[in-house]
């Protein structure tokens, strides 16, 4: 609600638009409407009438809670809807709204359909890979026990890999099993069970100390994967059985288990009744496949139908959470019936206000219209620049380092150049400038159909700033073939060189040989100059004194844009003790500076700036000698220190001091006297204990 849109009426680029403070009196039938129309419109910025009130003290709490319950419903379809890849095949479907109680029971509905499906399918996988898990330990147990007549087990595998490599392991195992092929059938017992093939090692080893070695593990892996109902993951997994002797070692062996997660499985030792409950568990196996393929079917149904809806019941659920946000702000009146709200609105969208006003009251079928009159403001007005797509890029970049003071002159407008420009000097390259063409051009040929959908934060960022990445491949294509530069490769594009070997002996990749037959190069850097000895000294100078002369000519606009905001507020302090001497100093030294790097290129004099800036201070006096470049540069270099030195002072402390004097004038002759309650003096007046002036 507190963001401006674009406007298509004229707008005035240089300053911020003339903001009013309104009030609007709304009776609280049409509010909702009147603040969605205002929302849509997009001029409005309301003030908070209620900062004092907590969020919990304000009139539409419990819509904004209901607006909030209903995003976390939208989300949870979301999260399910991803859960089951069903978002890329989804296309949403626009409908006409629905009410907001329609669709907060719709909402529930169907989030206690899923949560009830969810319950259920949960409740069916657990089941299936308790079977699952029971199916495997009775195949690859049963290969660890081979009853006969209820004997004994009378056949035992060895672990296939022994972890502990100390004799009393291997001796306290061999006594283990020997005594296993002699015991009794009722001093033999064994657990089988799965456990996770990761923590098998850890799993056994605790075991072996536990039971002090009284035990013989045996484990093999499942064979297959098994999903994991907590990570819904595919896991491995590891059948084992631990044969022991007595009721205290079974007990520690139980809570072992529970402690690693394992789960055992009784696997009875006759092999008849391995079969006949390996082919009950098959078949209840094959039952619970069917009714959870019919579920995951029966829930990817639900989750499309709600899919077609789901961005636009979020769309419509941010929307109604905004207006009532907005509707929390404004006083609401009991006595009346009505809302009072306060807010800027620029001046030009007065009359599109009022309308919408008047929409809403006509829509909502209200007695009774909304008051819409100027107020008189005390503070300052916000800030506000209308923007278009493309101005809007820039108007980011700029609010970004700041935001400029109401009706000052908006430096956007210069940036729209500027920022593209300073840019391809540094990139300059017509290769990669085409190539940055190409996506921009892309960017804004579909720039109707990607509006509309949700894109990654960077692509997010390069589609805001599609007309800016347009500018910035357009200066570098110029820049570029300024610098002759093609992927950082010369090209002879505007003719041959004005370069050529003064004989054979001379090489193309050296300046050593090379004489001037002709006239400059028509457009750019000579294409001799690449692989030249003198490549680096050549290009780097001018790059770097082509770069004095773009900042130099920047701060400039800087200081004459002061200079236009101090004439329009009427600041005659600020245009003589701020823009004149700022001005002075930064040409005295600079803007010097400048004039000498175009005298030296147009002349072609040797002459060394460095050496002629730093004695410019040190020596002012001094003669030039070969680095003179003008007649009369000597005093006139002494006069442009002079007044840079000068500058200083009146740029520094005037302007404080006189701040200062102006302050003191406006509050001189006021006085605070002793606060005297009446209270406790009923003789005196209330007014005597105000300021006196």
């Amino acid at each position: 609600m507190e963001k401006f849109i674009d406007n298509l009426s004229p707008m005035d680029l240089m300053r911020s638009e003339k903001m009013s403070l309104v009030q609007l009196i709304i009776p609280v039938e049409s509010a909702h409407r009147a603040v969605s129309y205002l929302g849509e419109l997009g001029l409005l910025q309301f003030r908070d009438l209620n900062a004092e009130k907590s969020p919990f003290q304000r009139t539409f709490v419990n819509q904004v809670k209901r607006c909030g319950e209903m995003s976390r419903k939208l989300r949870f379809f979301k999260d399910q809807i991803i859960k089951a890849g069903l978002l890329s095949s989804i296309h949403p479907v626009v409908e006409p709204d629905v009410e907001l109680e329609e669709l907060e029971m719709q909402l529930a509905e169907h989030e206690h359909e899923l949560i009830e499906m969810n319950s259920n399918s949960e409740k069916l996988r657990q089941t299936y890979n308790e079977l699952l898990e029971f199916k495997m330990v009775l195949l690859k147990a049963g290969s660890f026990l081979v009853s006969n007549n209820n004997q004994a087990v009378a056949e035992e595998r060895e672990l296939s890999e022994n972890v502990y490599s100390s004799d009393r392991y291997v001796e306290a195992s061999s006594l283990l099993e020997q005594q296993m092929r002699t015991a009794d059938q009722s001093g033999l017992r064994f657990i089988s069970g799965i456990i996770f093939q990761s923590k098998a090692l850890r799993f056994e080893r605790m075991l072996f100390r536990a039971t002090r070695g009284n035990m013989l593990f045996n484990q093999e892996p499942a064979g297959e994967e098994i999903m994991d109902p907590l990570s819904a993951e595919m896991v491995k997994k590891t059948v084992f059985v631990v044969f022991f002797s007595g009721e205290q070692a079974r007990t520690k062996i139980l809570k072992i288990c529970e402690a690693f997660g394992a789960n055992c499985y009784p696997v009875p030792e006759d092999f008849s009744k391995q079969r006949q409950i390996t082919r009950e568990i098959l078949s209840r196996l094959s039952e619970l496949e069917t009714t959870l393929d019919a579920g995951i079917r029966h829930q990817n149904k639900a989750l499309t139908s709600i899919g077609y809806h789901l961005t636009q019941w979020m769309s419509m659920i941010r929307r109604e959470k905004a207006v009532y946000d907005t509707l929390n702000m404004l006083n609401f009146d009991v006595t009346k019936k009505c809302l009072v709200g306060e807010g800027w609105c620029p001046v030009f969208a007065k009359a599109k206000v009022q309308e919408a006003l008047q929409r809403a009251t006509f829509d909502s079928n209200s007695q009774v219209g909304s008051i819409f009159h100027v107020m008189d403001a005390v503070e300052s007005p916000p800030t506000y620049f209308r923007t278009n797509h493309f101005t809007n890029a820039y108007q980011e970049i700029v609010d970004a380092y700041g935001i400029a003071r109401y009706q000052e002159a908006n430096p956007a407008v210069y940036t729209v150049v500027t920022f593209p420009f300073l840019f391809a000097v540094m990139f300059g390259d017509w290769g990669h400038g085409i190539c940055l063409l190409l996506g921009a051009v892309v960017l804004i040929a579909r720039e109707s159909r990607l509006s509309t959908q949700k894109l990654g934060s960077f692509m997010e960022m390069l589609f805001g700033g599609r007309y800016v990445l347009l500018l910035m491949s357009l200066f570098s294509i110029y820049c570029g073939l300024i610098y002759n530069e093609f992927f950082s490769v010369p090209f002879h594009i505007f003719g041959g060189s004005a370069y050529k070997c003064r004989d054979a002996t001379c090489s193309d990749a050296h300046s050593a040989g090379l004489i001037k037959f002709r006239d400059p190069y028509p457009f750019g850097v000579d294409p001799s100059w690449r692989g030249s000895r003198s490549e680096l000294p050549f290009l780097n100078s001018l790059k770097m004194k082509m770069s004095i002369l773009l900042g130099v000519a920047q701060m400039n606009l800087g200081i004459i844009l002061s200079y236009f905001n101090a004439r329009f507020f009427h600041s005659s302090l600020d245009t003589r003790y701020q823009f004149v001497p700022q001005l002075i100093f930064l040409n005295s030294l600079f803007g010097y500076l400048s004039l000498l790097i175009i005298i030296k290129w147009c002349t072609g004099s040797q002459a060394d700036l460095y050496h002629v800036m730093i004695y410019m201070f040190l020596s002012p006096t001094d003669d030039l000698g070969e680095n003179e470049l003008f007649w009369g540069q000597r005093p006139l270099q002494i006069v442009l220190l002079l007044l840079a030195l000068v500058a200083i002072p009146w740029m520094l402390f005037p302007k404080p001091f006189i701040l200062k004097k102006l302050h003191s004038e406006r509050f001189q002759g006021r006085n605070y006297g002793m606060l005297v309650s009446s209270e406790f003096d009923p003789d005196v007046e209330p007014d005597s204990a105000r300021e006196q002036s």
